[in-house]
């Protein structure tokens, strides 16, 4: 029998799309953190990633307005029509990843724009957008993703130890920074 998905088994699908392990979650935040300008970003693994990931940068941040849509699914600031698909020079599209990742975990993003007094912070659980509160930050982004596959159990029995999800995950680390070396 043929039969129409809900919106959240759609959710979780598109979100499987995108979040492979941890090292998918490294590269995507490491991306949304060079298009956001950072000159320096740093990743931290508890339990191979599968437990914690937490990606802080000192790029330009999100304001709050930003931050309200950022885990909407098809939300980004790098296009507005068809055409500038055409003209994309950049890594990724921060909403389109964090609304991915946060249907397969828990995030808590805090973000501040240089110049702002105070940043915003917000915690997504399971793809339940929290409410926004105020949050004294450093100019920058940082996310943290736990219990990433936590909510999606037939994903996290795929995911492989916690010693071999680090090591991809490290990997992966080193081939974005890598490709963003600027020759001397």
């Amino acid at each position: 029998m043929i039969r129409k998905l809900t919106e959240d088994v759609i959710r979780l699908i598109a979100a499987g799309e995108v979040v492979e392990g941890p090292w998918s979650v490294v590269k995507e935040l490491m991306e949304n953190s060079l298009d956001a300008g950072a000159s320096r970003v740093e990743v931290f693994l508890k339990g191979g990633g599968l437990d914690e990931i937490t990606v802080r940068d000192d790029g330009c941040g999100m304001t709050e307005a930003e931050v309200a849509l950022v885990f909407d699914r098809h939300t980004t600031s790098k296009i507005e029509e068809a055409g500038d698909l055409d003209r994309i020079t950049t890594l990724g599209f921060r909403g389109e990843a964090l609304a991915a990742i946060a249907a397969v975990s828990n995030v808590t993003l805090i973000t501040k724009p240089p110049g702002e007094l105070l940043g915003t912070k917000v915690v997504v659980s399971a793809g339940e957008v929290g409410e926004q509160t105020p949050e004294g930050a450093p100019d920058g982004t940082t996310v943290t993703v736990r219990n990433l596959f936590k909510n999606v159990p037939a994903r996290e029995k795929f995911a492989g130890g916690k010693t071999t999800e680090g090591r991809k995950a490290m990997e992966q680390f080193r081939r974005v920074a890598l490709a963003q070396t600027e020759p001397e």
